[in-house]
């Protein structure tokens, strides 16, 4: 039986610059839709997966005078990323994949803008808001990929690209993160 299977690494920067994951190999979350020629690794000998989708949250942050500034990152990884079975409908279950990354960045945006800042226990706050919303990613990805039947239920797979563009759009105000 071959399944899709989704990869996601967490990143966490806590130092006192703007980062951001980058180079050739790594694709900014946007509008833009993914191709498979975005999927440069090799499929792995020893998974029966189908395609494997890497995407990573990330997050990095300053203080300064007691301002927090932050930015957020939602990326994939191109050379961690393959398809052994291509098609169409395959990849846009990845896209799918993408979108609830950037959905989470959205998310991780907006529970930072609501944070108040505590200048002695901000570290600490916002690595627990950073893993909640990462917890939060994890269960949704695999909501996703079970109620889809990892994209073998067309029509529930219809339903959910559906609510993932809406979740895009209801969370557009954090875009820019």
């Amino acid at each position: 039986m071959h399944y899709l299977k989704n990869i996601t690494a967490a990143i966490l920067f806590f130092i006192p610059f703007f980062v951001s994951a980058q180079g050739d190999d790594v694709i900014q979350w946007s509008p833009t839709k993914l191709t498979w020629n975005d999927y440069l690794a090799k499929p792995a000998a020893t998974d029966d997966a189908a395609v494997i989708t890497s995407t990573a949250l990330g997050m990095g942050y300053h203080v300064k005078d007691n301002v927090l500034s932050y930015k957020i990152t939602s990326s994939f990884c191109k050379t961690k990323s393959w398809g052994r079975y291509r098609s169409d409908y395959i990849l846009s279950h990845e896209q799918g994949h993408f979108d609830i990354t950037e959905i989470f960045a959205r998310k991780l945006a907006k529970a930072i803008d609501e944070y108040e800042f505590n200048p002695k226990t901000f570290r600490t706050d916002l690595d627990n808001i950073y893993q909640r919303v990462m917890n939060d990613k994890e269960e949704y990805q695999e909501l996703y990929d079970h109620g889809t039947d990892y994209s073998r239920d067309k029509n529930m797979q219809a339903e959910w690209l559906k609510k993932i563009a809406r979740e895009l759009a209801e969370l557009e105000e954090w875009a820019e993160h």
